[in-house]
């Protein structure tokens, strides 16, 4: 599929995955919807995107866990950019990586308000629009956390587990809608993700790739733009995807330093 003025929506771009996924898109020619809940940040990423590809790009501070704001935001677009055609649902978090009883609350609470809530937010507002076309894709970004729990990341693994369910659920419901659902699930990804995760901690977030050669929101990127490029009636449901070196969420080899 051709991507040239085709217009893809894509969360919590202003950097890794979803910073990579809107440069992807903007080179392949399409139109762009980006949002972040930093404003700052956001412009610089359309800005950048804009002088480097030549396309259009309306970018928008946008926290996915308030849906009366997105909705106002998607209803109140002009009409031409109401047509999304390809949603990426990008924004999430981990955050803490502790014991189930001794995990914090409000940790728990951020992680389910974005992971789950933002997803099926954004996706409950730009939905209806695609149903009316007949036409669309959803791409949510999952993790290998969603197929496989790990010691003390329950609440975390849990959400994920969550978009896993959501999208397999979803693509029932639209079966006859012409609207293709994706997961992209990867493993050991080199973003500032684990700098979220440990509160800012670098040394302990850089420690979690060590010895080995984690992926890069470029990788994830390239899939997410395969499964969107693939001819209309290609729906490529779900992908794993880990470093050559990670077997599994907890299985993983590392060279000696």
């Amino acid at each position: 599929m051709n991507l040239k003025n085709k217009i893809a929506f894509i969360t919590g771009a202003s950097s890794g995955i979803g910073k990579a996924c809107a440069e992807s898109f903007a080179k392949a020619g399409c139109n762009l919807i980006i949002c972040s809940r930093h404003l700052d940040k956001i412009t610089k990423v359309a800005d950048e995107i804009k002088t480097q590809t030549g396309v259009e790009v309306l970018a928008f501070e946008l926290d996915v866990k308030d849906f009366k704001k997105i909705k106002n935001t998607i209803d109140n677009l002009p009409d031409y950019w109401k047509n999304i055609d390809i949603l990426v649902n990008n924004a999430g978090l981990a955050k803490g990586l502790n014991k189930f009883y001794e995990d914090k609350i409000e940790n728990w609470d951020e992680m389910i308000d974005t992971n789950i809530k933002g997803l099926l937010y954004a996706t409950k507002a730009v939905l209806p629009y695609m149903i009316v076309r007949n036409a669309g894709h959803i791409i949510n970004i999952g993790s290998i956390a969603g197929r496989e729990p790990y010691p003390k990341g329950a609440v975390y693994c849990a959400t994920k587990h969550a978009v896993y369910a959501i999208t397999k659920s979803l693509k029932m419901d639209l079966v006859d809608k012409n609207i293709r659902v994706t997961t992209i699930d990867p493993g050991m990804v080199e973003t500032n993700f684990s700098v979220v995760r440990f509160d800012g901690d670098k040394a302990r977030a850089k420690e979690v790739y060590k010895g080995l050669q984690p992926l890069t929101a470029e990788d994830i990127a390239d899939i997410v733009l395969f499964a969107a490029t693939r001819p209309p009636h290609v729906n490529i449901t779900d992908v794993v995807v880990m470093p050559t070196s990670q077997a599994s969420a907890t299985i993983a080899y590392r060279k000696e330093q």
